[in-house]
């Protein structure tokens, strides 16, 4: 059995929504078998109170992320980069295998609509762990 990591990096244009929650779930679902990561073409250099919020609902302290630039991730070996329906496509990653949600930017949706894409992410990064044969950390 391997004790290699998958890594999984999600993008956005900000990285303060989206694919900083995207991260979040992939760390809670995948736990020490995968590597999450996020990064935005244009950083906003903060992540959204909103997303701290959405997340800490779920039991996951977000705020302690930063909003990071893609450039960290040019030329590394990534086994899944997720696009968040944002007009991205990060080329100089090095993916194996490429996905994009088209999920809508929640940046300025009141707080229930938020909640939705939240869960709608969680939803996605359950489906794609699967896909990708990392199995679910077991939950009590």
């Amino acid at each position: 059995m391997s004790d290699r990591k998958t890594r999984v990096l999600f993008v956005c244009v900000e990285n303060s929504n989206r694919s900083q929650m995207a991260q979040a779930f992939a760390a809670l679902y995948g736990g020490a078998r995968v590597e999450a990561l996020s990064a935005g073409s244009r950083p906003s250099g903060r992540v959204n109170p909103k997303a701290v919020a959405a997340m800490a609902e779920l039991g996951y302290d977000l705020s302690s992320h930063a909003s990071k630039g893609l450039d960290d991730y040019n030329g590394q070996e990534i086994d899944a980069a997720v696009t968040m329906g944002c007009g991205d496509a990060c080329p100089l990653v090095k993916a194996r295998r490429r996905f994009d949600w088209q999920i809508p930017d929640p940046r300025e949706m009141p707080p229930e609509e938020f909640r939705e894409v939240r869960d709608l992410i969680g939803a996605k990064v359950k489906e794609l762990l699967a896909e990708l044969g990392v199995a679910p950390v077991p939950t009590d």
